[in-house]
């Protein structure tokens, strides 16, 4: 069954990656095979392992990781040395314990090489997906703007519209008071009747009232 599992790291995850990892360098296993049994252990793939190993969890233990070198290096001398006859030169002795621990650097370093190659593959897949993404939210960002702009522009001669609107019809409401005032005006002056007079007896003009 494939390894999918992509939740968070917990710290007893960090902190079981990590003493893996320090065994097998004391052991003189390679870091590679600390990843793949952590990866069984908690059903992620080697590469995510190492990828947590060298981005989060190996600098917090960097004095740990020397001590476990330098104890791995001890293992392999008092192996060596029990392995060897005591007759043999020192001078030999010397050069096979140095000989061992260079072919030991070498298979760390290609472990090593090998785990990080999986962990820049893993590293790019991701990259990638975040450039996708990226890319999609930058291009609906650039569309959001756009129809922000068109908006805004639209917003602007509605407001334009509305100005002319209000203008008219304060203008069409004076108009209509001045109508209004003029035909009161025409009704007043119409309702108006001139004035009756009549002659008296002695030649006189007088107003008649009208009722």
């Amino acid at each position: 069954m494939a390894k999918v599992r992509q939740d968070a790291w917990t710290y007893e995850d960090d902190l079981l990656l990590a003493e893996t990892v320090l065994r097998h360098i004391r052991e003189g296993s390679t870091q590679l095979n600390a990843f793949e049994e952590v990866g069984d252990e908690l059903n992620r793939t080697s590469a995510a392992c190492g990828f947590r190993w060298n981005a989060e969890v190996r600098n917090k233990y960097v004095q740990a990781i020397d001590l476990a070198k330098r104890q791995r290096k001890e293992r392999k001398r008092a192996t060596i040395k029990q392995t060897n006859q005591v007759s043999v030169p020192a001078t030999i002795m010397n050069q096979t314990t140095k000989n061992h621990e260079l072919v030991l650097e070498n298979e760390l370093n290609l472990s090593t090489v090998i785990q990080y190659l999986q962990s820049l593959q893993y590293e790019m897949v991701n990259k990638d997906e975040n450039q996708s993404k990226l890319d999609t939210l930058q291009s609906e960002n650039n569309r959001l703007r756009s129809e922000k702009d068109t908006l805004e522009k639209e917003l602007a001669k509605l407001n334009e519209r509305l100005q002319t609107v209000e203008e008219d019809y304060t203008a069409f409401i004076q108009i209509m008071e001045r109508a209004r005032k003029l035909t009161l005006l025409e009704d007043h002056q119409g309702s108006l009747k001139s004035p009756t007079f009549r002659m008296d007896k002695n030649g006189n003009l007088e107003q008649i009232n009208q009722n």
